[in-house]
């Protein structure tokens, strides 16, 4: 039955106006706006992935990570965020803690964390380019 339908991804936030500005200006992505509602216009493979955010008045940032963007240099891509103003978790003293810079170099892939302003967690992760 949904096996051809579209389905599309959403997460909520406390204020619309501060993550327009964050994900179209900070992060660089293509974002629109209707209906009071804001859809980032993601790549992926075989087109664009859009993403639903909506407004909610009791609004609870995810404790997970929505939002994970491939880099092919995790070094150069925290360098250029924090540059602009992204502040990238640390996790002191737990499992995940990360170095200094905020990357977590423990195994696996090399991720790191960082929030929107609604405080939902979003990571910029390395991943093998193409080839």
């Amino acid at each position: 039955m949904l096996q051809d339908s579209h389905a599309f991804s959403g997460f909520s936030v406390d204020d619309v106006g501060a993550a327009r500005t964050f994900y179209a200006d900070t992060l660089g992505l293509r974002v629109t706006e209707e209906n009071g509602m804001l859809t980032l216009h993601l790549a992926g493979e075989g087109g664009e992935r859009p993403t639903l955010v909506y407004p909610k008045p009791n609004h609870e940032p995810a404790s997970f990570t929505i939002l994970n963007f491939p880099v092919d240099d995790i070094e150069a891509a925290v360098d250029e965020l924090t540059a602009k103003g992204v502040i990238f978790e640390t996790y002191a003293g737990t499992p995940m803690e990360t170095d200094a810079k905020g990357v977590f170099r423990k195994g696996g892939p090399l991720i790191a964390w960082f929030t929107d302003p609604a405080r939902n967690v979003l990571a910029v992760i390395e991943a093998p380019g193409p080839g």
